[in-house]
């Protein structure tokens, strides 16, 4: 049993590091998702930024982006913007943020 005890380590390490890679790949593709919404909502500077952030913290509450993307569904039709796009654009935004991640 001793010797199980290594392997079992190491794949709860490697458990831990997929984890953290994901949410900081779900993190990031939240905040590009947010920049892009706020930007189709008419918002720049510092509100997009803000509204950025709101859409990151949105993504707290539940595994998965689901939950971002509900977000910005909800405040993109409260302006009466096309909500079409949004799950392609997540989409998108996930790929980049895996390759950011990967490359840093």
């Amino acid at each position: 049993m001793t010797t199980l005890d290594p392997r079992e380590t190491a794949f709860e390490n490697k458990y831990a590091h997929d984890q953290e890679t994901l949410f900081r790949i779900e993190s990031k593709a939240s905040k590009l998702l947010g920049l892009w919404a706020a930007q189709e909502m008419g918002l720049t500077g510092a509100d997009a930024d803000a509204y950025a952030g709101t859409v990151v913290s949105s993504n707290l509450k539940e595994a998965g982006v689901g939950d971002v993307i509900a977000k910005v569904s909800a405040d993109m039709a409260a302006k009466s913007r096309d909500t079409s796009a949004i799950p392609s654009m997540m989409n998108r935004f996930l790929k980049d943020a895996e390759a950011q991640v990967k490359t840093a």
